[in-house]
């Protein structure tokens, strides 16, 4: 299953709703990959392994390290992914893709029901304003 979005569409998503969106393309090229080695297509298998590593690199790239010690588990737990995706693609290994999926699936679930239970309640014009008020009063002592 192949969910397309328009890049306006994109461009008007919070970044909480793309790392929604990024966690469910990885859940979904991890499930294609299974498939895929179940029927001996290990080059489609690759392909969306190769596809759920980028997503949960990108997903890494993106954590704020402001956020104390979550991002920090966060980046360590993408870390591990990531080695055990390099692993089972390599192995072709369905067990293997099943238990990232085993990890992702709850982390998923969380930050769906996050998002739900916690919207953002500054305006984005309040936050802009006091971002450029942080951003020259951190330059002007």
């Amino acid at each position: 299953m192949t969910t397309l979005i328009t890049n306006e569409a994109l461009h008007q998503k919070s970044p909480q709703e793309i790392t929604a969106l990024l966690y469910e393309a990885c859940l979904i090229n991890l499930e294609d990959s299974i498939t895929n080695i179940e029927e001996k297509d290990f080059i489609a298998a690759n392909e969306k392994l190769q596809k759920a590593s980028d997503i949960i690199h990108r997903l890494g790239a993106g954590l704020n390290y402001e956020a104390g010690i979550v991002a920090d588990q966060l980046e360590q737990l993408y870390n591990y992914i990531a080695d055990r995706l390099v692993e089972a693609n390599f192995k072709k290994d369905a067990t293997m893709i099943r238990e990232i999926i085993a990890i992702l699936e709850p982390l998923v679930k969380s930050w769906n029901e996050a998002m739900k239970s916690k919207r953002d309640a500054q305006p984005k014009a309040v936050k802009q304003k006091v971002n450029v008020y942080e951003t020259n009063s951190l330059y002007e002592t």
